[in-house]
């Protein structure tokens, strides 16, 4: 992939693709890390994207690279001794703070932000999925998922205090 076309990618997904990893990995240096691994491998490889996916494969290679940094801390600590107390070694923590954010989907957010975070969360529609279903623009859909999200932080922020 030619050089030119990488830096084109870069100027027009780097922000997006470092806010998917700094809402996964919670860490900035990390997030910058993560993508600049991404693209990094772009120019390393012989990667040929299509116009019309190279979104989707960017942002999807994020993820993908902060689930496995996810995965390779977790296991590093447990190598090491250090557990740490996660959702799953408390189900019963994990059902109240699931049926609290349930509650406060419910009854703060709009009917239609509702049905989206039901499509995304429960569901586990994509977001063109979710775009055909409503009647609305992929970018809608991020929008409210990214409203969803801000809120039910915020809320859990102002329960944890």
């Amino acid at each position: 992939m030619k050089r030119e076309i990488i830096q084109q990618l870069f100027m027009q997904h780097y922000a997006k693709m470092k806010r998917v990893a700094r809402t996964l990995l919670f860490d900035e240096q990390e997030s910058e890390d993560v993508v600049s691994d991404i693209f990094e491998s772009l120019l390393r490889g012989q990667t040929v994207l299509m116009p019309d996916t190279e979104e989707r494969y960017l942002l999807t290679s994020v993820r993908n690279l902060c689930l496995k940094r996810l995965r390779h801390e977790a296991i590093r600590r447990e190598a090491n001794g250090q557990h740490t107390t996660s959702l799953l070694d408390e189900p019963d923590a994990e059902d109240d703070r699931m049926t609290d954010i349930v509650e406060f989907v419910v009854g703060h957010l709009s009917e239609q932000n509702q049905r989206i975070f039901h499509l995304r969360f429960t569901q586990g529609y994509s977001y063109e999925e979710i775009a055909y279903e409503e009647g609305i623009s992929r970018v809608a859909v991020w929008k409210h998922l990214s409203h969803i999200i801000t809120e039910i932080k915020k809320h859990c922020k102002t329960r944890s205090l």
